[in-house]
């Protein structure tokens, strides 16, 4: 089993002579980036919903075995905190069908802010169709409690393990996947900083001993995605962890 391993986002002018050419436009970005990487963490959905069209195209234009995770809307993690999901809920439903073959992980990010709601989180994940992988961000401290763990397992949705400033590092396995977001090992700001060796080699210890273990021995399938975008930081460790993984 393979992890997945990729970073949160591709179109950065900043990681021009990094990841890309210089003077690359930025709508060849993608294209060069699936070259380097078999999966990336859409965080632009986050803002604005795509079209299903749009959904469509990538589904079109992304190579074979190439796994697209999507952030959900903000409307609807920030804005309604998960209150009355339905109607998000059926776009993204139509919105995953598009994607076919390529679609990996829906990410549901909570705001920092949002305390523990079981019933709030229990109604949104009931009203997601089955066939959609879920991870939830929680990020306000409250929800590290057990029987939110056992609400995630009973729905099949992964628990977000999180680094990054002032995160809470749970290594918790809900569901038959593993879902990691990498924010940067700056202890005072998200986003900052470049892990390193040895760090990374902590992570994919970690990786391994999911892909191993977990559901009756059969192993969990792990996506891990680097969140440290500045100086290209997150397209290094991507590539530094991912070989790690592969016994590099």
């Amino acid at each position: 089993m393979s992890a997945h391993i990729g970073t949160s986002g591709w179109s950065y002018d900043h990681w021009e002579n990094v990841l890309y050419p210089p003077g690359l436009p930025p709508r060849d970005r993608l294209q060069h980036y699936v070259q380097r990487f078999s999966t990336v963490e859409l965080n632009a959905s986050f803002y604005r919903w795509p079209r299903e069209s749009t959904f469509a195209g990538w589904n079109r234009r992304l190579p074979p075995g190439f796994l697209l995770t999507v952030k959900a809307p903000r409307g609807l993690t920030h804005a309604k905190k998960l209150y009355a999901p339905e109607v998000w809920a059926e776009r993204i439903a139509r919105s995953w069908h598009e994607l076919g073959a390529k679609r990996a992980v829906l990410l549901v990010q909570l705001p920092p802010s949002m305390e523990r709601d079981d019933a709030r989180l229990e109604y949104f994940l009931a009203a997601l169709p089955s066939w959609i992988r879920v991870s939830v961000e929680l990020r306000h401290p409250t929800w590290n409690h057990d029987d939110v763990y056992r609400l995630l397992e009973r729905f099949g949705a992964a628990y977000c393990v999180m680094s990054g400033a002032g995160l809470p590092c749970v290594l918790r396995a809900t569901a038959d996947f593993v879902y990691v977001r990498l924010h940067g090992p700056d202890t005072d700001s998200l986003y900052g900083g470049s892990y390193s060796d040895q760090d990374l080699r902590w992570w994919a210890d970690r990786i391994r001993e999911w892909e191993a273990g977990g559901r009756d021995a059969g192993g969990r399938e792990v996506f891990a995605y680097f969140n440290n975008d500045g100086g290209g930081n997150a397209v290094r460790n991507a590539e530094t962890l991912r070989a790690f993984v592969d016994g590099a």
